[in-house]
C-alpha cells in the first residue's frame, strides 16, 4: 500500500501524466496546425465534419466533448475562414447544421499529413497506439460516469 506522501507526489500523479501528455500533443501538432491555419479545435471540428458533413451545431459539440458556448465562436472563425456554412436545418428551424465548403472540403488533403506525422513519430506501433487510445477512451469512460456520482 502506498503512503499518504506518495500519493501527494507529482510524478505519480496519473492526471500529471495525461496533462503533460497533452501539452507535448499541443507542441508536436502546433507548427502542423499553423501550416493549415487551423488551431486544435477547429481541426477536430474538420475531423468530424469530414467523417460526417451536415451535423447539427449540438451533434458536433457533443461529438468533441464541448458546450454550445465554446462550439458556436469556433465554428463563426471556421466559416469566416471559408471553410464551413451554417444553415438552418430545413425540418426544424431550431437546429442549425454545419456543412463544409468546397475549400473546408479541399483541406483534408492537406491534413493527411498529420496522422501521417503522427504515426511516424510514435515509430509506426499501430497497435501499441490503438491500445492506448482505448484505455485513454476507458479512463475519460470512467472519470464521466464517477463525475456524476
Amino acid at each position: 500500500m502506498a503512503k499518504a506522501a506518495d500519493l501527494l507526489q507529482l510524478d505519480s500523479m496519473l492526471c500529471f501524466a495525461v496533462y503533460s501528455a497533452s501539452h507535448a500533443f499541443t507542441r508536436f501538432y502546433k507548427p502542423r496546425l499553423d501550416s493549415l491555419d487551423l488551431t486544435y479545435p477547429q481541426y477536430l471540428a474538420c475531423l468530424v465534419l469530414w467523417e460526417q458533413d451536415g451535423l447539427t451545431v449540438k451533434a458536433l459539440g457533443e461529438r468533441l466533448f464541448l458546450d454550445s458556448g465554446t462550439t458556436t465562436p469556433l465554428l463563426k472563425r471556421l466559416e469566416a475562414r471559408g471553410l464551413v456554412r451554417r444553415q438552418r436545418d430545413e425540418r426544424d428551424e431550431r437546429q442549425v447544421r454545419i456543412y463544409l465548403t468546397e475549400e473546408g472540403q479541399a483541406l483534408r488533403e492537406k491534413a493527411l499529413s498529420i496522422p501521417l506525422s503522427v504515426g511516424k513519430a510514435l515509430e509506426g506501433n499501430a497497435e501499441a497506439v490503438a491500445a492506448m487510445r482505448r484505455e485513454l477512451q476507458n479512463l475519460r469512460s470512467m472519470l464521466d460516469a464517477a463525475a456524476l456520482d
